[in-house]
């Protein structure tokens, strides 16, 4: 497999640390409130790597982190007159619910920011020890003017003042750049315990301490693949690894994968800009296939840009596996196609090049369609369809759920009863050879913008467009 590393700029050959054993960490949510389509295209690209490593016989131990500490949350609970802990537990169980139905896996470990204090303390507490950090009033800071290889991951220019635009600026720092690894509270604030003064930790050297609990190999690098959004590249991910590197004396990981920005109208999503396009809404509006499917449409280092139109076509694209699907009507399968296994798999290996991944499974059915058309009764050619069905699902996470569910996917029950008594009362009209009525209905199921397939199983269906 080859990964385009974002600190060398380059595509390279993914060689793990450990013979088949991957460590990954891909930076979590801040459970202040609900996920965003930006959430879930970060979770669906690196749920993709890990399915591709997985598939490959690699053992995957995936860590995705938790912020359950944090200002916004803090500021939620003070508006809200709840704990932050029950502000952060609402948000979480939310944000798993999205992500299950996204069919995206379970981390191997979901570290949570306040059960980490322990590991983050200690790991300030070795910054200190080792003069890579100062302590001033009002908190505990890194000294970035320690780190010669600062701004190697991000390739900044050092002397550029947008690289202090989003640090806190105070007379007492010694330089600009340097960040607070732990910040001092007044006695009324929420606050923790640390040989230093009563605080919070600061976002970046969470992250830092909770590699090293969990995941930290020791030896040249860490952990195999850090991930994270593009827009983390800095000050975050340049931060994490500044201070691991001090701190352990090694590379914080040996490659570096960074998804690109979601766009609404080619804006970058965000609050501020007031386009942030919840992910509880897209799913109201959206069969979860469909949406997983279109967030993963295009390469995951590209700025993606969300239209409901693209959606739509996008799903087209789906609906044909679908009802490929619904023609083998079959739960059977053998070994899939070994040209088509290996090409497609090939693709996802290329840095998870999905545009050729799925031009791959377009061929896939339009040769499934063809050969179907010849002999539709060949029960050797469904098997290995079916098959190949399964490897999609795999490895895209789409195509699982039963075809009669995914087309009716937002129609309401009493549509749904009535398409399904014109059927039956076609059905009975074939029975008795009166195909006089049974065109009749057909003809109003049509209007119902109805299309009806007849399988030896019986009539499937599904809403058109």
């Amino acid at each position: 497999m080859h990964i385009y590393n974002t600190k060398t700029k380059q595509k390279e050959k993914f060689i793990p640390l450990e013979d088949k054993k991957v460590r990954i960490y891909l930076c979590g949510p801040t459970v202040y409130d609900d996920a965003h389509l930006g959430h879930a295209r970060s979770a669906l690209v690196f749920d993709l790597l890990r399915r591709v490593l997985k598939f490959d016989g690699y053992e995957v131990i995936f860590v995705r982190n938790v912020t359950d500490v944090d200002d916004k949350i803090i500021n939620k609970s003070i508006s809200s007159g709840k704990t932050i802990e029950e502000i952060s537990s609402y948000y979480l169980d939310r944000f798993h619910d999205d992500m299950d139905k996204l069919n995206i896996l379970t981390p191997t470990i979901e570290p949570k920011a306040t059960q980490n204090l322990k590991n983050m303390i200690e790991f300030i507490d070795d910054l200190i020890k080792r003069d890579f950090a100062y302590i001033i009033d009002d908190g505990v800071y890194f000294d970035v003017s320690k780190d010669k290889r600062y701004f190697s991951l991000s390739n900044r220019d050092s002397k550029d003042d947008q690289n202090i635009a989003r640090v806190e600026q105070n007379s007492q720092k010694k330089d600009p750049k340097d960040y607070a690894l732990w910040k001092f509270v007044k006695d009324d604030e929420i606050g923790y315990d640390s040989p230093w003064g009563r605080g919070r930790p600061g976002w970046h050297i969470e992250c830092s301490a909770m590699i090293k609990a969990h995941l930290a190999t020791n030896k040249e690098y860490q952990i195999d693949i850090h991930c994270g959004g593009s827009d983390l590249i800095f000050p975050h991910h340049e931060n994490e690894a500044s201070q691991s590197r001090c701190e352990s004396g090694v590379e914080l990981a040996k490659y570096w994968m960074h998804n690109g920005f979601v766009q609404i109208d080619n804006q970058k999503m965000s609050k501020s800009l007031g386009n942030s396009f919840f992910l509880k809404d897209a799913l109201k509006e959206f069969h979860p296939d469909a949406l997983r499917y279109y967030l993963l449409s295009s390469h995951y280092r590209s700025n993606f840009n969300f239209s409901s139109l693209d959606l739509l076509q996008s799903k087209k694209r789906l609906d044909k596996i679908y009802r490929l699907k619904k023609r083998i009507d079959t739960t059977k399968s053998s070994k899939p196609n070994k040209e088509f296994e290996k090409a497609f798999i090939d693709a996802l290996r290329d840095d998870l090049n999905i545009s050729k991944a799925l031009s791959i499974v377009d061929e896939m059915i339009n040769d499934a369609n063809e050969k179907l058309d010849i002999n539709p009764k060949d029960k050797a050619q469904k098997y290995q369809i079916n098959a190949n069905i399964k490897l999609i699902n795999e490895l895209l996470g789409v195509a699982k759920e039963d075809q009669n569910s995914y087309f009716k996917f937002g129609l309401s029950d009493e549509f749904i009863k009535k398409v399904e008594r014109f059927i039956e009362q076609r059905d009975k009209a074939k029975s008795k050879k009166d195909y006089i009525k049974a065109d009749e209905l057909r003809d109003e199921l049509k209007k119902l913008g109805v299309k009806i397939m007849d399988t030896p199983n019986g009539t499937i269906w599904e809403k058109d467009e």
